[in-house]
């Protein structure tokens, strides 16, 4: 069912939360365990209502899905990037990493536009190396803008009120969206993301952000939009470590940054029910074997300090 042709889905909230029920996994530059994925392939497979209109990559067009909560007054909104290992299940249906936190925003009051960049391209996972990930990096920047101008011709959307929250490698998509000289902003843009929200973000380290990868000179990334990261101090998938220098320097040029970390908890923190868990499949060139897992003090942690976050920065 695809709702190209209207400008909104409206549903409640439980009806919401039924449409994006899946089981277990993990986001971004992360990859899903075996046995969540493997239940997870016991349901239905199911077509979930999407909006869809162009990436401004100029030769995608984006499948998103879009809730909000009852009435018609302008609300804030937030945009969701998911992370390499893609929005969906092979049943069709979200992770719940994503099912979770669409439900917290919704429960905020938020509307909450959540974008598939990786079937929208007809990509599966994109954490190994390969073309298909050289694509993500390079042109979601992209589809989030595309997101946020799309959200901000919404009558029930608050334009100048407007979220990016991304997971791993949608984190780092996040940082490279809000960058000064973003590839993917357009000119002529009325306002921009009024926050940012990067989990464990991939790519966030000095030699990432900067030329040759990007157009930012060396020590030069800036960005006008607040950002919060968080980061479990035990990563090995995505380490703090080049991330915190990066933000500290960052820090020092004036921006407006800000890193919580959280000791021994590892990749995918703030999953729910996800068992602590290696993937020696994904070991990574030096010999690091990424751990997955939840922490529950650390996801409860987060659960309170990024609305509250966006909370403040809106004004709400």
């Amino acid at each position: 069912m695809s709702l190209a042709k209207r400008p909104f889905m409206i549903v409640g909230l439980a009806a919401t939360l039924a449409v994006v029920a899946s089981a277990a996994s993990v986001s971004a530059q992360d990859k899903p365990a075996e046995a969540p994925v493997a239940e997870a392939r016991r349901e239905a497979p199911v077509e979930l209502p999407h909006v869809d209109f162009p990436s401004l990559d100029g030769k995608t067009t984006l499948i998103t899905h879009l809730f909000r909560p009852p009435g018609d007054e302008p609300r804030p909104a937030v945009v969701m990037m998911h992370g390499c290992s893609g929005l969906l299940a092979k049943n069709g249906r979200f992770f719940p990493l994503y099912r979770a936190w669409a439900r917290e925003f919704l429960q905020q009051g938020y509307v909450v536009l959540v974008v598939d960049s990786a079937k929208s391209r007809g990509f599966g996972q994109t954490c190994s190396a390969s073309e298909a990930r050289k694509v993500m990096w390079r042109d979601r920047p992209k589809d989030a803008y595309a997101a946020l101008r799309y959200l901000q011709a919404q009558p029930v959307v608050r334009p100048d009120r407007i979220a990016l929250v991304g997971w791993s490698q949608g984190g780092g998509v996040v940082l490279l969206t809000i960058s000064d000289k973003s590839i993917g902003r357009p000119a002529g843009l009325a306002s921009d993301f009024a926050a940012a929200v990067a989990f464990y973000p991939g790519a966030c380290a000095e030699k990432f952000q900067t030329q040759p990868f990007t157009n930012v000179s060396p020590q030069g990334w800036t960005t006008h939009v607040p950002l919060l990261v968080l980061f479990g101090e035990d990563d090995v998938w995505t380490e703090l470590g080049p991330c915190e220098a990066f933000l500290s320097a960052a820090k020092a040029r004036g921006n407006a940054v800000e890193l919580k970390s959280y000791a021994n908890a590892v990749h995918a923190f703030d999953a729910p029910g996800l068992p602590r868990i290696e993937l020696p499949q994904y070991r990574e060139r030096d010999g690091r074997i990424p751990v997955i897992g939840t922490d529950k003090e650390a996801r409860g942690d987060a659960l309170a300090r990024v609305p509250a976050y966006l909370a403040a920065r809106f004004g709400k």
